[in-house]
Parts: structure tokens; sequence; C-alpha cells
């Protein structure tokens, strides 16, 4: 990384929410809560909170067939509305307000009639990198790791990120940077880039995986420790979802993961001490070799993880 500091051009400050269709919302609503996630029910959806947090981080409708992502909502300032909206109409990316919104912001279709929703909101994402929980403390007498009845539910502290597969990564770093005004912090490749927000945010808040189309790989969640990676993976098998993988450590971002497959075959992520990049930051990410896109220690990677269920020909 330089000391210099780029200028701070209009961007996307945050992941506002996201917004998906499940064929069965009893399922989704035991699989969030599984996870650690707040669940309230609305006429024909779910919305998704982290346990004490006012902000609605996704929306699961329900809708007939497989899985789908609907849109993505990214938050911006107030003052970066015109130079957001002038770049959407000078590249013809103009859309309708999605049937599932409530209309409000701009709205965009990117690459692979991707939907984005552009709406000034609050920034969401962190300022610094967030500080660990301490981990939970062992009886006087005892070892340090608690029983296994001792152990306090997981609860996720805020989405971390998202990650969509695509049929074309370089036209959507293109898009992400250009558009959206992130920057690319490290890519793989035609395979897997990540981006950040040059407002000050993780190692990555988009991330995007060459397949046949579009769709979600994985949301991705932080939690306050190891400990809590483990006995989230943990938790999700005690519910029934034993598919997954992790526990590991990422190279790019350098998180500790563990990801549980959901029912429709994507991925919700604990994540543990991700890279943080300062606003105004120059990030000297890297073109990395296959292995690094990965991880640097875990398991090996299911087959299935790279399956995109939204395209059948992935």
């Amino acid at each position: 990384m330089s000391d210099s500091s780029p200028s701070i051009l209009p961007g996307v400050h945050s992941i506002n929410h996201f917004v998906l269709s499940v064929p069965d919302l009893d399922e989704a609503a035991h699989f969030y809560t599984a996870f650690g996630l707040r669940v309230e029910r609305r006429d024909g959806r779910i919305d998704l909170y982290c346990v004490g947090s006012p902000h609605r981080w996704g929306s699961v409708h329900a809708g007939a067939g497989h899985k789908k992502l609907q849109y993505v909502s990214l938050g911006i300032a107030a003052e970066d509305v015109a130079e957001m909206a002038g770049r959407i109409a000078r590249n013809g990316l103009a859309t309708e307000p999605h049937p599932l919104s409530d209309g409000a912001g701009l709205w965009l279709c990117g690459p692979g009639d991707m939907v984005f929703q552009l709406l000034v909101s609050p920034k969401v994402s962190p300022d610094s990198k967030p500080a660990a929980v301490p981990r939970q403390a062992a009886p006087a007498g005892r070892g340090e790791a608690p029983s296994r009845r001792q152990v306090a539910q997981v609860h996720p502290r805020r989405l971390s990120h998202l990650l969509f597969f695509c049929s074309d990564v370089a036209l959507m770093i293109r898009f992400a940077e250009d558009i959206l005004g992130l920057r690319l912090s490290d890519c793989s490749g035609d395979v897997v880039a990540f981006l950040h927000g040059c407002h000050g945010s993780e190692h990555h808040l988009l991330a995007f995986a060459k397949s046949s189309g579009t769709g979600l790989h994985h949301s991705s969640w932080d939690v306050g420790n190891i400990d809590e990676v483990g006995c989230g993976a943990e938790q999700m098998r005690t519910a029934g979802y034993k598919a997954g993988w992790g526990v590991g450590r990422h190279v790019l971002g350098s998180n500790y993961f563990y990801y549980v497959r959901d029912p429709w075959g994507s991925y919700a992520e604990y994540s543990h001490d991700m890279d943080f990049i300062p606003r105004g930051t120059v990030w000297r990410g890297a073109d990395n070799p296959p292995e690094d896109s990965l991880y640097v220690w875990g398991p090996d990677v299911p087959a299935e993880f790279f399956i995109n269920h939204e395209h059948k020909t992935a």
C-alpha cells in the first residue's frame, strides 16, 4: 500500500440490502433463523436483520421455481446523486424500479441484466476495521474451551459482502469501477474479482465469479472472532445444514470463513477478520494465481461450490 491518497470520487459506500425469491418461505425462515439472523415476516416475504440492529440487510420473497436474485440495493451519499444519475444516463443503463421494491432511488441494469438500486442512505459499511469480540470466558479451574451446552448461539454483526456469478468478470469490473465507483482490490485472471469502496470498506463489498450467467453465489456475514466462525459451522450442522466448506482462511481478504450451503444451492458465509482498506488509501491489488483465489488453509473445496443453480447449464 502507498501513503498517497487518491481523490474520493462519487461512488457506492455500502450494501444496503439484497433481494431474493425462493420457492419456500418457511424453509428460508428456518435457514436464516438457524444462521443467527432475526427474521421478520411481511406479506409474501421475510426480512433479514442482525440481532440488535434495525437495519434490513435482505429480503426473501416467495417465488415459483428455483431461487433467483432479484436486485441489489447499494447506498450512496445525497451529494453524489447527480453524478451517479449522469453516469447511468450517459451509458444507457436506466431501468424501471423493480416491482418488488418501493420504487425509491436510481435504478440501473448492469451486465448480465443484473438490476441495481442506488439509494441515498447512511453508510452501514464500517469506517475502520471492526474489533474482535473477546472469547467466551471459561469457568475458573477449567480449560479455556466451553462445553457444548455453554456455547451461545452465534449472531452475525452485519452483512460483510456479496459475491455474484456473472458471465464476464472483466466487464463486471469495468461496470463496478466506471458506474458504481468501486475499486478493484484483487482478482485472479478472468475467474474472480473483488472490489472495495473508496469511502473506506473491507477488502471487498462486492465480488464476481465467472459462470454462464447471473446469480447469487453467497452472502457473507461478519462475526466477532474465529471461535464464532467455528461455532457457527457447528450451529448449522446441528440445525440440519451439513453441507458447506471450511473452516479455513482466505488469501484475498485474509478472513477466516465457513460457508454453509442453503436449501437452494447458494451459500451464507460466517466471516471474521477481513482486511480493511481505509478511505483515501491506494490499495495495490494484483492478478493472483488461481490457488490464491481460494484459501491459505482449509479443507478441499467441494465440487458443488462452483455450481450456479440459477443457471442450469452452469
